[in-house]
């Protein structure tokens, strides 16, 4: 197995743009989903978005009132880690705990420093996110705004 590292996902983010990084990250671990999310206002827009099955981003995710997104907690907490939200009383009762069951993200400041958005896994089954994945997504968010500059 091939050791994954900040340096690759710089690599790819030269050469390939955010997107491929995006499914890069994507292809080491189990979640289906890997997205980057922009903060605009009181709206989350799901900008790019990696989809294991290769499907089209469901236009449900495409943008979602703050409120109703995991990412909330990641601004506040400064990252948020639930292999399963069902089960995660710090998210009883929010509008996503019944849709995203395992949700691991971290924030991404701009190159100006201010907030951005959102990069994370999810996935609608119980994952679990291995320590060197997490540090490899929270290292990789601070490589991404240069690439998400027109997004």
């Amino acid at each position: 197995m091939t050791t994954r590292s900040i340096e690759a996902v710089d690599r790819v983010l030269a050469s390939s743009g955010a997107a491929a990084a995006i499914a890069y990250l994507n292809g080491g671990v189990p979640h289906r989903y890997t997205a980057a999310c922009r903060i605009d206002g009181d709206v989350l827009h799901n900008v790019l978005l990696h989809d294991k099955q290769g499907r089209i981003r469901p236009e449900a995710l495409a943008a979602v009132p703050m409120r109703d997104s995991f990412c909330q907690f990641v601004l506040r907490d400064a990252v948020l880690c639930t292999d399963d939200a069902a089960a995660d009383m710090r998210l009883d009762g929010h509008a996503c705990q019944g849709v995203a069951i395992c949700y691991h993200g971290v924030p991404v400041m701009s190159s100006r420093g201010e907030l951005w958005g959102t990069l994370c896994h999810f996935d609608t089954v119980p994952i679990e996110l291995s320590d060197e994945e997490f540090e490899l997504l929270q290292r990789a968010a601070r490589s991404f705004p240069a690439y998400l500059a027109g997004t």
